[in-house]
């Protein structure tokens, strides 16, 4: 479909962009109800939480749950989640999804092969996938070391980070790509899994009445607020979505809206209608984000939206970082304002370094308020913090 052919792009300024982002994406007040019945609104209002297994300060997903729900603690997203209310697959990488999309993966998964599943086929024996999935069947959740013992298998590569060494390990991760088995919570050997009909029973047989490329894109688009076009760890598994007729296809339909925004060279899709959508103006309160929250997900957009340069130095070696290993930006009233290190140790929240913005007067009782919050909910009941330094 050439390009001619479609509505000319809605325009939103920066400051639009970013009051847009903050209500759209949940960020503006708490308005979800407390505890397990916010966290699973919470996932059907995100469509996906993306997961991380490092816990410094909690979870990636713990970060995320706590920014937007009260009367919740580090670890809860899990434990109100699972089993019934969702399950984990691939969607902005490896994420949480709500039970609703369990079908769509279903069917996605006959189709094609996720997750270098070709060369898990290769290492396990097809008898001993069905004896895997036939032990779960029978036993109920189960994690791999629960199970019988298929002996050693060898292990993936991606670039010196080796992938599990247990052929009954990798026959689950087989049988979870295919949608065989599903996550049904964690527990202190790992992951735990049930087969569909058990785990996520309302949800296990459900028809899909649309393409999984058609549905996934459209909650891709209400998951990002405004989806790049340029590809980018945003599009992930729909990298070929991207690059398919489709997105001009639904922007031609007006199931989707194209985007400009003064400053990028970008254009966006955003879900039809979504200037009419009505969000509260942000409160008071300053939230810890999490370093892959959805409102961070699209760096350059976030540069232009919020002013803001945010780069999740995790994966740098320890002399080309700006900042530090694990930090987290901090929102308040609706603006990115400064950014901490912080870890848990012992019965202490320690806030290691603390910048704020050129330009910005962090808000200190705020920022207090804030973290004596996130300690009570990492289960600690002191805070530590310097004072904070300015971003260069």
């Amino acid at each position: 479909m050439p390009p001619s052919s479609l509505p000319p792009p809605v325009t939103l300024q920066p400051d639009e962009a970013r009051r847009y982002l903050v209500g759209q994406l949940g960020l503006s007040r708490a308005t979800l109800p407390p505890g397990a019945k916010g966290v699973r609104a919470l996932l059907k209002t995100l469509r996906c939480i993306q997961l991380d297994p490092l816990d410094v300060i909690g979870t990636n997903a713990d970060l995320v749950a706590l920014a937007r729900v009260d009367g919740i603690a580090r670890g809860d997203v899990y434990r109100h989640l699972m089993p019934g209310h969702a399950f984990e697959h691939f969607a902005k990488e490896r994420c949480l999804l709500p039970a609703s999309a369990f079908p769509y993966y279903r069917e996605r998964a006959i189709q094609a092969p996720w997750w270098r599943l070709q060369e898990r086929l290769k290492r396990v024996p097809e008898a001993v996938l069905h004896a895997v999935l036939k032990e779960v069947e029978e036993l109920g959740p189960a994690s791999a070391k629960t199970l019988t013992d298929h002996g050693p298998v060898v292990p993936i590569d991606w670039s010196g980070w080796k992938g599990t060494s247990r052929s009954t390990a990798m026959a689950l991760e087989v049988l979870w790509t295919r949608c065989q088995v599903v996550v049904c919570g964690r527990a202190p050997g790992g992951k735990v899994y049930d087969v569909p009909r058990r785990a996520l029973p309302r949800h296990a047989d459900t028809p899909v009445d649309e393409t999984f490329g058609r549905w996934a894109l459209v909650e891709r688009v209400e998951a990002a607020g405004l989806l790049s076009r340029v590809t980018g760890p945003h599009w992930s598994t729909l990298t070929d979505v991207r690059t398919s007729p489709l997105p001009d296809a639904l922007v031609k339909e007006g199931v989707l809206e194209e985007v400009s925004v003064p400053g990028s060279p970008r254009r966006y899709l955003a879900p039809r209608g979504f200037r009419s959508r009505e969000f509260p103006e942000p409160d008071a309160r300053m939230r810890i984000l999490g370093p892959l929250d959805p409102v961070l997900w699209d760096r350059a957009l976030v540069r232009v939206a919020f002013g803001f340069d945010y780069v999740w130095e995790v994966y740098k070696p320890a002399a080309q970082r700006q900042w530090g290993w694990y930090v987290c930006p901090l929102l308040h009233r609706g603006a990115l304002v400064g950014r901490i290190e912080a870890r848990v140790r012992e019965d202490t929240l320690h806030v290691d370094n603390l910048w704020r913005e050129k330009g910005v007067k962090l808000d200190d009782a705020a920022l207090d308020e804030a973290l004596a919050r996130h300690a009570v909910a990492c289960g600690v009941d002191r805070v530590r913090r310097p004072r904070a330094r300015v971003t260069s």
